[in-house]
């Protein structure tokens, strides 16, 4: 089946989760330096969540880049990330509102783990359909980037229970770590322009 639906779906599905994360932000009741600090909480919140969204949104168009074409199992391993995606808006709401308790920061690291096992699992129903000898197969290898953000995320969730500035130092750097598109990817993507020009 052709891709390109899929891909416009997703598109419109992640800028919606980034909307209602722009619609959510708490402006100031106080217009001093000190009511922008008292609401720094809630916008440090908002641009690490939109950063996430973003990385996924450039993550999955290179991915999808190397896909020949998609079938049931794929359009519903996308469905299943889109709907943490979009839980993203919802957690990041919550956990900022309770400025940052154990529950509700527990449930937005839960939510980054859900979507970086659901990426994982695209990745996996892609690899599945296309065969061990795809291209994307051949780019992730053994996946440990993949493999190890996983583990970190699951840490992330636990560590929310002891401290949510060991929680959020774990979420900036697993967001730093992918803020880049997949080298792999990129890579094979130059080579192949390579060859063309």
């Amino acid at each position: 089946m052709n891709k390109s639906r899929l891909e416009s779906f997703s598109d419109g599905v992640i800028s919606v989760s980034l909307t209602l994360m722009l619609a959510q932000i708490q402006l100031p009741a106080d217009f001093t330096w000190s009511g922008l600090w008292k609401e720094a909480h809630n916008f440090f919140g908002y641009v690490l969540s939109f950063i996430y969204v973003g990385v996924y949104w450039s993550n999955h168009h290179h991915l999808f880049q190397v896909v020949r074409g998609i079938n049931g199992r794929i359009m519903w391993a996308n469905l299943n990330l889109l709907f943490w995606l979009t839980m993203i808006p919802v957690t990041t709401a919550w956990a900022e509102r309770s400025e940052f308790l154990e529950v509700p920061t527990a449930l937005y690291a839960l939510a980054l783990f859900m979507c970086s096992a659901s990426y994982w699992l695209l990745e996996r129903s892609i690899i599945v359909s296309e065969g061990e000898g795809s291209v994307l197969a051949s780019t992730l290898g053994k996946d440990k980037k993949g493999k190890f953000s996983l583990l970190v995320y699951a840490l992330a969730v636990a560590c929310s229970f002891w401290s949510a500035w060991a929680t959020f130092s774990i979420l900036t750097a697993m967001a730093a770590l992918w803020f880049l598109p997949d080298s792999r990817i990129e890579k094979y993507l130059a080579q192949q322009d390579g060859k063309q020009s």
